[in-house]
């Protein structure tokens, strides 16, 4: 297979500044078409104008490779100049190429491979974090990337700290997430804990209080007084939370309704819960 990224630097050495308009291969054929290669375990490939936007705004450092269709090209300049700045290797695609690499037809145009960020402890998320009022999400059991994604999108929108994530979580970030996300990733870190009980023994600690949310049973959402520092719970559709994570939390919280269907979905949920803590801080 001939080498992709072979004359699609443009500029080279000294080519800083606005970066000559891409030259459109060719469109590949054969052993030269654009294939979906899985990107390496430590790389992730985001896909969506937001997401791709979003990282290099906060993270340019951990951009490896860009592929966009050439009506991208005006927009993404920013980006393009500092691909060819810091040689980073670019390529202007066709369509149906992209929809390869993203394994998506909702790529909005470009793809990147980046450098994925890990996971901070909870150790070192407590100890960085400021004294003050804090919210965060504890996510037990959530699995569909798409819930994940609006969850992100959420949390940034409304100002959470972070995602808390159990020991043994197998949710982890993906182009899909990070498209729904539509920039949130880069905005609200994820958190891997240790065992159960001493994660809850450490937000406590830090002042933290623990809110279950639940379908049915719980404090009226809308009639209490949410705790300056908070944790709320969500657990998987379906499954719902774990009965124990449950019973050692704090609070147990319910958003009412009209009756006329059960419960709203956990990232329709987690929009909620989060706009009620922020009301109580305005």
């Amino acid at each position: 297979m001939n080498d992709p990224w072979k004359n699609s630097r443009p500029g080279g050495p000294g080519g800083e500044g606005r970066p000559r308009a891409p030259v459109k291969p060719r469109p590949p054929s054969g052993d030269e078409a654009v294939r979906p290669a899985s990107a390496s375990k430590n790389e992730l490939r985001l896909y969506g104008f937001n997401a791709v936007q979003a990282i290099f705004a906060q993270r340019p450092q951990a951009i490896r490779k860009l592929y966009l269709a050439d009506y991208r090209i005006p927009q993404l300049q920013p980006l393009l100049a500092w691909c060819v700045k810091h040689r980073v290797g670019y390529r202007v695609v066709e369509e149906t190429d992209l929809s390869k690499l993203a394994a998506s037809a909702h790529h909005e145009g470009v793809v990147a491979e980046v450098l994925k960020a890990e996971p901070a402890t909870l150790v070192d998320w407590l100890r960085d974090l400021p004294a003050g009022p804090t919210l965060a999400i504890w996510l037990d059991g959530v699995g569909n990337p798409h819930n994940f994604g609006a969850i992100l999108r959420s949390a940034a929108h409304f100002g959470a700290k972070a995602i808390l994530q159990p020991q043994h979580s197998p949710l982890a970030l993906s182009g899909a997430a990070a498209r729904v996300a539509e920039g949130g990733t880069e905005h609200v870190p994820l958190v891997r804990m240790g065992d159960q009980t001493g994660a809850i023994a450490q937000l406590h600690q830090a002042g933290f209080r623990l809110a279950a949310t639940v379908v049915r049973g719980g404090t009226d959402l809308f009639a209490t007084a949410l705790p300056e520092r908070l944790i709320y719970v969500m657990g998987a559709e379906g499954e719902g939370m774990d009965t124990q994570l449950a019973a050692a939390c704090d609070l147990r919280l319910s958003i009412p309704g009209t009756g006329a269907v059960e419960s709203l979905n956990v990232a329709a949920a987690t929009a909620v819960l989060l706009a009620q803590w922020r009301l109580h801080r305005r």
